[in-house]
Parts: C-alpha cells; structure tokens; sequence
C-alpha cells in the first residue's frame, strides 16, 4: 500500500526543528533548546524576534482592524507610503504580500509603461545567479534552469546576462531594451554586490538608452547594508525598486517604489491586491520604517557588521581548508566554502547555530540588525567549533 501524500506540499527540505517562541536573536525548539540565529527568517526578521515595539503595535492594530478593502482609504497604509516616500528616492508606492507580488507588479508597470509611450520595447535584461521569487514572471526573470525547468512556456521578454560581464551588458543595453532588473547585492546567487563603480555605470547606460531600471531590494534592503537601502551607497536612485521581506519584521508584507514617471502609467484598474496594503502590514511596517530612521540605528548596524566581518576574516585564516573567503556587506554576508555548504550548515545546527546555504558553496549569514556585541561574539565561537568538525 502507498504511503499517505503528506497535507503539507512537499516543496522543503526542512530540517527536524520546531521552534516554538523567538526572543531577538535566539529561536527556542519545543524541548526547551536555544539556537543563534544567523538567519533571521532569510532576511525577514531584520529587528529579531518578538521585537517588542512590532508586538505592541500588532497588538493594538489588531484590536482595531485586521482588514479592509482597498475600495477604500487605509491610513495606516498611508501613513507607510508617506515615510518611504520620505526616506527614498520614490513619489509612490504599492503594497503586496511577498516580494514576488512585488517583481509581477515591477514587470507590469516596465510593459504599460513603454505601451503607453507608444514604444514597442518588450525586453528586459536581467542577470545570471539572480533570484526575483518564484511566480511564473519572476522565474522567467532570473532564467535559472533550476527554477524554470518544468515550467515551461515561460512569460517572454527577458534576457539573461553574465554576471559581471561588463561587454556583454553594453552590447545588450540599447534603444530596444524596456529596462534592466538586477539586485545590488544577490541573495540567493551567493551574496555577491554589485560594485559601486557598477551600479553608477548601469544607471548611466539606462539613462543613455531611456531604459528603467529596476532595482530588487528585496534581500538586501531595509537596513541590511548598513543603509536603508543598498544602492545609496552609490549615490544613484532606480526608476522602480522591489522592496519586502526585513519591511515587516516579520510579517508578510511587501512593496513597489517607484518615481511618478515610471509609475504614472499604473491607473486605476490596472493593478490590485486583496491583502496587499491591510492596516496589520502596514502598521507593522510604518514601526519598522521608524525604528531603522531612528537617528544611530544604521550606524549601529555598521559597527556590528565591522565586528562580525572581522570575525570572519580571523575564522577564514584559521580555517583556510574549510574556507576560502568572506563575502558580502554589512549584515549581509557570506561565507565561500571549499567543502559543501551544506555540511557546514548542519555543522553550525550541531552547534546550536543557525545558517542558510546559498549558490556558488555559500552559506550566508543574516543576523537580526539588533545583534549584540556579544552575540556577536559568540556566534563566531560557534562556527569556529563547526569548522573544527568538518
């Protein structure tokens, strides 16, 4: 007789933990055992777990209204829109539940826009090792065969690139290209940025061509590079930007930023959500936006990320077998292996520390933005004892 279909999908390979509570950086299994986590949900819980200003604004926003309809005006979506327009580039945003919504709207408003300039561009040119979710557009988007393969016909329109490949993007990037997406630092791909030098010269080949350019902050935004968003480090500003994950803190919220010229085609109609923009999202992610604002937070985030490179460094001299380099930037980082990530992953989770692989043998590391000193510090001694057992 065949086995029962398990009632959850089986699309994970999970490991056998089950938390039950999170206190900032430590995630608590039902038994009672502590691990540190390096993950923070994949970048999610930018501010830890059970941040105490998030619960106590869930809590009040939640015993005054979980949801309505976008019929109808939301103030404490309002309120959200009107601090990123603040603290951005963008004149506008729309709200969405994950950062694939997000992509889907992006790749929506690059077509209507060049629809209705009256201009037939269709392609957008994305990049090798890129990862914008895991909806058919956004698949279709990265072009990894890992992702697409199955899933065919996939949504035409895009271009895959080298990454890296600085002739292959000029010889690409002309007046028939509708815009570029790429991430300033990929996640998924290995924790590689994208030079400074880089994304000023992509900007400038989009502003040459008319081209858009989309940046997919989903990863790396919200504070994890030490800036509210990575690409200021730049100095430069996209046309649109994918922003989710470390926005809510935790909870599932998700947005499109745009300027008013790369938006102003999206009309009423043309765009919607049922849950994208409900006041539980969006009166998390105001606290969020407020919190990261704050003056000190960011520089905050530096310092550690200054102590936790260091770390690393020393961790990568001691262990030149199991290591061969550190990536990364800020609280973002990763660590490049010479034996499978996977095992070193597991070796951490031994140890009570946890991490999450990564493409091109990278294991990444994506502290809670509130970790400690301390913490810190014990969080190296944890994958020092994990590289002495491989």
């Amino acid at each position: 007789m065949n086995a029962p279909f398990p009632p959850i999908l089986p699309t994970y390979n999970r490991s056998d933990l089950r938390f039950a509570r999170g206190e900032g950086c430590w995630l608590i299994e039902e038994d009672g055992r502590r691990y540190l986590d390096l993950t923070s949900g994949i970048g999610v819980n930018a501010l830890g777990h059970a941040h105490p200003d998030l619960v106590e604004t869930l809590t009040e926003q939640a015993q005054a209204l979980w949801h309505v309809s976008n019929l109808y005006r939301i103030p404490a979506q309002e309120r959200l829109a009107e601090l990123l327009v603040e603290h951005t580039f963008a004149d506008t945003a729309f709200f969405t539940n994950s950062g694939t919504e997000a992509a889907e709207l992006a790749i929506k408003m690059v077509r209507k826009y060049w629809h209705d300039q009256g201009t037939p561009r269709e392609t957008i040119l994305s990049f090798e090792g890129a990862f914008h979710g895991r909806s058919t557009g956004a698949i279709a988007a990265a072009g990894s065969e890992k992702m697409t393969k199955g899933f065919g016909p996939l949504m035409p329109g895009f271009k895959t690139l080298p990454w890296g490949d600085h002739d292959a993007l000029r010889a690409a990037l002309d007046e028939s290209v509708a815009a570029v997406m790429i991430e300033p630092v990929q996640g998924e791909g290995g924790i590689r940025p994208l030079p400074e030098q880089c994304l000023k010269g992509l900007r400038d080949l989009c502003d040459a061509t008319g081209a858009l350019l989309i940046l997919d902050e989903v990863q790396c935004g919200m504070g994890r590079t030490g800036r509210l968003f990575a690409h200021e480090w730049a100095g430069i500003a996209p046309d649109i930007m994918l922003v989710a994950k470390g926005i809510g803190g935790g909870f599932p919220l998700g947005a499109v930023l745009a300027t008013a010229r790369a938006a102003a085609c999206m009309s009423a109609g043309t765009h919607g959500s049922t849950y994208g923009g409900n006041p539980l999202a969006c009166a998390v992610g105001a606290k969020v936006v407020e919190i990261m604002t704050a003056p000190g937070f960011l520089d905050q985030v530096s310092r550690r990320a200054g102590q936790l490179r260091q770390g690393l460094e020393s961790l990568v001299a001691t262990h030149p077998e199991t290591f061969e380099a550190v990536r990364g930037t800020g609280l973002m980082l990763g660590l490049k292996c010479r034996k499978t990530n996977t095992d070193l992953v597991k070796a951490a989770q031994s140890e009570h520390l946890l991490t999450v692989p990564a493409a091109d043998n990278v294991v990444r590391l994506l502290p809670p933005l509130t970790i400690s000193e301390d913490e810190i510090t014990e969080a190296l001694a944890r994958l020092d004892r994990a590289a002495s057992k491989l």
